[in-house]
């Protein structure tokens, strides 16, 4: 695939355009690019262009940059209503562990769940990925061959995307009685993460620097010192971004505590593994108490180490928890990017949950504003990945660009597009989308990809694995015991006659 060589430009309504190091927004504008680069945004253009797209009413905006984007079918149904999540199949049974995990997708299965949900990101104007997968499903970690069939579908669909298989050297392991222990294998991971440095060395720069490449260890509370240690010093040596879920749950907090005697950060910190291309999703649990008081070292210690606390707060909030709050750690200096984690990935509507939660836990309107949240899912995902050249439109930077559509009814008038889009918007509104000058979505068609037929596939594959719960739940219950429904199920049966 070439780059898009012809000088093209599109115009509308509102166009976010940046300047002085900030966004602007500019009225009935202009943007031109040529060779997947922006050339100009503003008034009266006096160059000659080759294409010309007036999406009039709508808004076009930089590509929007998800640091934790969901590539794999999303699972978190299974503990929306059903708990305690240990009795329902979200933690390994001993038995489970005993007679051997194995993976529940097929190869052509994992690479298909990729493809599907990188079509779902571009679909939300989603435009720079960085995939998460649950490992609960696998045997063990993510595999060299399942990230670069990934690899290949990026290229195919001219997604942006940093990849990078998961690893570990651990996995919590519920017993009989419901007491939670960690199983560990270091020589595993560290196999894991052998794998992982040789992706890295094999695909970055690959499909015109579009597939970049990444180093991510699972949670920090199945990582074992040396893993992290290695891995810190694996990334130095790449120049790649690395990140590791944690700060995010009791669990997690009380099991560092006990096996290292430290906080999340304090541990890390001791290891030498942040640094200003850590990414650490969730941050809802920062220190040993939810007292944002107490949590100040953990804060300081991540902001002087320029590492980077991804918010995904429409998940933590299906989840009953939340980051207390954006707009303390902004005003604390912390750097700060936006993740979705959960299907759809619909980065709107995490924003809107994300500005909703955080207001009431201030208490006020006042401390967080629209474009706070916008600059964190455009320039604050750019410059966590060190990237100048994305989240923003200006000239020099990569044409990634989101085209919202702000005539349909549900959006209603328009004063103030960014705040409109936190109020009324949704991933639904994304018209087309440019990734690089290329049209990888126009007017809502994805060229190779048929959502319908993707979506039966998904649902199948679904089903399969669902069928295999009981494997892994522990004492083995029936479907009907795992999972509850809302109300009571009435199945569909043939009528008696007389």
């Amino acid at each position: 695939m070439n780059e898009q060589t012809g000088r093209t430009m599109l115009s509308a309504r509102w166009i976010v355009g940046h300047a002085e190091g900030r966004h602007t927004l500019v009225h009935r504008g202009e943007i031109v690019f040529e060779r997947g680069q922006v050339i100009f945004v503003g008034h009266g253009f006096p160059g000659v262009v080759a294409r010309r797209i007036d999406y009039g009413e709508a808004l076009i905006a930089p590509g929007m940059i998800d640091l934790d984007a969901l590539s794999d079918l999303d699972t978190t149904v299974f503990s929306y209503d059903n708990h305690p999540e240990w009795k329902k199949g979200r933690t390994w049974p001993q038995s489970y562990m005993d007679r051997g995990p194995y993976e529940m997708y097929s190869p052509d299965e994992l690479a298909f769940q990729k493809r599907y949900a990188f079509a779902r990101l571009i679909r939300n104007g989603i435009t720079t990925a960085l995939p998460i997968a649950s490992l609960y499903y696998r045997e063990w970690g993510e595999t060299y061959a399942e990230f670069s069939a990934a690899a290949a579908a990026a290229e195919d669909l001219g997604m942006r995307v940093y990849l990078g298989p998961a690893y570990r050297t651990g996995n919590p392991v519920v017993s009989d009685n419901g007491a939670v222990s960690l199983f560990f294998d270091e020589e595993r991971g560290l196999r894991g993460l052998a794998d992982a440095v040789r992706f890295c060395k094999d695909f970055e720069g690959k499909s015109f620097g579009r597939v970049r490449t990444m180093l991510a260890p699972d949670r920090i509370e199945t990582c074992t010192e040396t893993l992290l240690s290695q891995t810190a010093l694996a990334g130095t040596d790449l120049a790649v971004p690395v990140r590791l879920h944690c700060n995010q749950g009791r669990f997690e907090r009380d099991t560092v505590r006990h096996l290292h005697g430290k906080t999340s950060v304090e541990w890390l910190d001791s290891l030498g593994f942040l640094n200003r291309r850590t990414l650490l999703p969730h941050g809802t649990y920062v220190s040993p108490s939810r007292n944002m008081d107490e949590a100040g070292n953990d804060l300081d210690i991540i902001r002087e180490r320029g590492s980077v606390i991804v918010h995904c707060p429409l998940v933590a909030a299906r989840h009953g928890d939340a980051l207390a709050t954006f707009s303390s750690f902004r005003e604390k200096g912390m750097r700060l990017a936006l993740g979705t984690d959960t299907a759809p990935p619909d980065m709107v509507l995490n924003m809107q949950v994300g500005m909703l939660v955080n207001r009431v836990l201030d208490r006020s309107v006042t401390t967080v504003r629209s474009e706070d949240y916008f600059d964190a899912a455009t320039v604050g995902g750019a410059d966590a990945l060190g990237r100048p050249d994305l989240g923003r439109l200006q000239p020099g930077a990569r044409a990634d660009i989101v085209v919202f559509d702000l005539a349909t009814p549900d959006v209603g008038p328009v004063i103030d597009p960014i705040q409109t889009l936190m109020l009324t918007g949704s991933g639904r509104d994304v018209r087309s989308v440019f990734i690089d000058g290329r049209p990888v979505m126009e007017e809502r068609v994805i060229p190779g990809v048929d959502f319908d037929a993707y979506g039966r596939q998904a649902q199948r594959q679904f089903d399969a694995m669902t069928a295999k719960y009981p494997d892994r739940t522990v004492h083995h219950p029936p479907m009907s015991e795992i999972f509850s429904s809302a109300y009571p199920l009435v199945e569909s049966h043939s009528p008696t006659r007389g």
